[in-house]
């Protein structure tokens, strides 16, 4: 029953697109320090340097095949990669490799995927997503370190954070449980959601919302969702 209320008064999705200049916008030019949690190729992290010139960006990543893309796209000096997975607690853990092509990929973009597609690797194992993307594989499985980020926090020195962007293929509710103390010094997590449980055990957006009653939604976007933490509304320096 509580689910059922909470998915009710979950707010609509908004049908504007997402730019990186609306977050500029919001957390402001002169953020600090900002971590990009499934960083993938290094897109998100490009775009992040170019939003936020004086930050350090903490960059977040435990597929090997992406990390050789990351490193070969990102050359700021104010990007750190951290080889890991951020989960909720420090260790191994199993990480399910994806693999496979998209039908219709551009020809042009067969290159950046020379060992199968990289994106959708996951401490979960898939559920509904080997029937939403049957031509996602996810045959193999390789061992990950992973930090919470309240252990690395801790060890790196890592006060407020000014803006948290989280890709973790449905591993969103793990950040959370390892990243309480942190995220109450964070201002905005903007993350990726599911409600289709795309793999075992995802927390659907009810859940999430749940789990961080401190934070309220900005704009709600199909598989995604900007979040505000209210105690740190008026700005960096609160937290600082």
């Amino acid at each position: 029953m509580l689910n059922w209320i909470m998915q009710t008064a979950l707010p609509p999705i908004t049908p504007e697109k997402f730019t990186f200049d609306f977050i500029r916008s919001l957390v402001g030019i002169q953020a600090h320090t900002i971590l990009d949690v499934g960083a993938h190729h290094g897109w998100h992290s490009v775009e992040l340097c170019r939003c936020f010139p004086e930050a350090v960006i903490h960059a977040f990543e435990p597929d090997p095949r992406a990390i050789l893309k990351f490193r070969e796209r990102v050359r700021d000096p104010r990007v750190v990669l951290h080889e890991m997975a951020i989960a909720a607690m420090d260790g191994t853990a199993p990480f399910h490799v994806s693999s496979g092509l998209p039908p219709g990929i551009p020809p042009e973009r067969l290159p950046d995927y020379p060992q199968g597609w990289d994106q959708s690797g996951s401490l979960l194992p898939p559920k509904n997503h080997l029937t939403r993307t049957p031509w996602c594989h996810f045959n193999d499985t390789i061992h990950v370190t992973t930090r919470s980020l309240d252990s690395w926090a801790g060890e790196q020195g890592v006060g407020a954070v000014d803006f948290i962007w989280a890709d973790t293929q449905g591993a969103e509710g793990s950040l959370i449980q390892g990243g309480r103390e942190l995220l109450a010094r964070t201002r905005y997590l903007y993350t990726e959601y599911s409600n289709d449980e795309l793999y075992e055990g995802e927390p659907d957006l009810a859940t999430l919302l749940a789990m961080l009653p401190g934070f309220s939604v900005v704009k709600r976007y199909r598989f995604d969702v900007l979040l505000c933490n209210e105690a740190l509304a008026g700005g960096a320096e609160e937290a600082r």
